[in-house]
């Protein structure tokens, strides 16, 4: 309707002529071999959750399931009121070269409560100024 309104106003050949100007036969051509190069940011982290365990050790023998997570990358709590002084000294021993061990960082939050945390782990803060050192086992 349109184009007859149009062919009335400037004459049919030109409408005809200027047709042929939109029309085109030819492709567009993309680059078979072009490869996405964008990745988002969190594309990685979606599927990964940092994991913090907590642990109530009872034995010596407890510490070797401690230690798995830490190397796993799961930052540890650990609170070592239930066990006798002597084998938690030891066990925060062990675990203090674990810690060195992965390049993380090991933290007293609590009287015998322990934070030890992997390299990808930031600890700030510190409540040691809290704690009394009267009567700790370590």
């Amino acid at each position: 309707m349109a184009a007859n309104f149009l062919k009335s106003l400037f004459g049919e050949e030109d409408i005809d002529e200027q047709d042929g100007l939109y029309e085109t036969s030819e492709q567009v051509s993309t680059p078979a071999n072009t490869s996405n190069k964008v990745v988002s940011i969190n594309s990685g982290r979606l599927n990964q959750m940092s994991q913090i365990s907590l642990y109530e050790p009872r034995l010596y023998a407890d510490v070797k399931q401690i230690a798995s997570q830490l190397l796993e990358g799961h930052a540890v709590i650990v609170n070592f009121t239930q066990m006798d002084a002597n084998v938690a000294a030891r066990l925060v021993d062990f675990l203090n070269g674990t810690v060195f061990a992965i390049d993380g960082e090991m933290k007293r939050i609590g009287k015998e409560i322990f934070l030890c945390t992997p390299k990808n782990y930031e600890i700030s803060g510190s409540l040691t100024s809290n704690l009394k050192n009267d009567g700790d086992k370590f």
